[in-house]
Parts: C-alpha cells; structure tokens; sequence
C-alpha cells in the first residue's frame, strides 16, 4: 500500500485557525490522529509514504507511522508543534529518527530536509519530485512478489519488536497536548500564528 498526496505538500497537519475558533475539538482532533496513526501502524501489509514538500505535524504522525518511506528532493519534516501551542507525534518522529535531533527538532520547531532525513536513515531514497511515485512503486512491487502470509507475519513480527509502543506511548503524549492547551501560552501561541505576529509568551 502506498500513501501520497497531492498538491504542494504531503500533511502541513491541523487547522491551527479552526482549532482558534473551537479550541474544543482538540479532543475530536486527538482521537482521530490516534485511530489514524494505529490504523496505518496495524495495517496487515506493508505501507509505503511517498512524501513530497512539506510533511509537518499530524503528517510526521502519518509517516512515521509507515513502514518505508521516500521523499522527494523538495521534502522536509518537522513538528512545529511548539510554535503552535501544542505537542504530538514525538512518538512517531522517534521512529524516524536518533534521539538529540528528536529533541532539536521538537524544542526549535525546526523541519529537516530531505537529504538531511536520508544520511539519518529516516528514509529510504530521495528522488526528483516527479519519480517519487515511480520510486515508492518499485518497492512495492518487489515486496507483492513475496508469499503474502511472509509478509504480514513480518510486518506483525517487527511491530512487536519495537522498543517502545508507539500507539502506548502517543496516548501518553496526548495527555501533555491537552495540560498544554489550557494554558494561557497554548491560546496565544495559536491567536499570534492566525494573526501573522510574533507571540508573547507570559509562562502561564
């Protein structure tokens, strides 16, 4: 299975002037980012993300959440979280990549190209945007060529051996995103994004 996008990017993530206007439907938003992320985690054969231009937020959960991924010469990743009032999807950037450029990346809310993201092995090949399909094909094809029950019981067998449960420990990162969205920093964070300012922060 492959997961694309069209347009100029892969996932830019949430609806940051939505959320302003309902802050609410974070609750909604969470829960299904969770079942999304698990969906694509459990999927019984291999999922391939063939990512171009921007793949920020809720899109590093979708990717990280992939089994193989490739990337376009234009594409980067990031989790602007911070920026934006929130938290999420450290559990599925950890499945990316080493822990120091995990924590950069989620403390600065600065992305990483596609390049940089292939020397850290997050992904398996960078290619011109117009191949990238191309590219995320070829290894599906291969991988269609092998006895289907070797493959789901691969796939089975290499989520349980992960280190840590992502899906145990997204939940756990949620219960951070909800403390911070009641804070007073969390609002202005959003209000200053919709309203193109910097914004100023009060520690509360």
């Amino acid at each position: 299975m492959i997961l694309s996008a069209k347009g100029k990017g892969f996932c830019a993530g949430v609806d940051i002037k939505e959320l302003s206007e309902d802050e609410e439907k974070i609750v909604d938003l969470n829960k299904g980012c969770y079942e999304t992320f698990r969906a694509i985690r459990k999927c019984s054969v291999p999922v391939i993300a063939s990512v171009h231009g921007f793949c920020l937020g809720g899109g590093i959960g979708l990717v990280g959440a992939c089994d193989i991924v490739v990337a376009s010469q234009d594409a980067y990743f990031g989790l602007p979280e911070v920026d934006r009032g929130a938290l999420g999807a450290a559990s599925h950037l950890a499945r990316m990549f080493p822990l120091q450029h995990v924590r950069r990346m989620m403390f600065t809310a600065e992305p990483i190209n596609a390049e940089e993201a292939y020397r850290l092995g997050a992904i398996e090949k960078v290619v011109e945007k117009e191949k990238v399909m191309e590219a995320a094909l070829t290894i599906a094809k291969k991988i269609a060529k092998k006895s289907p029950i070797a493959i789901r019981l691969a796939k089975e067998s290499l989520n349980g051996i992960e280190p840590h449960d992502v899906d145990k420990s997204y939940l756990y990162e949620q219960g951070f995103t909800l403390k911070l969205y009641q804070s007073d920093d969390s609002t202005e964070a959003r209000k200053a994004f919709v309203e193109g300012r910097k914004a100023k922060f009060k520690n509360k």
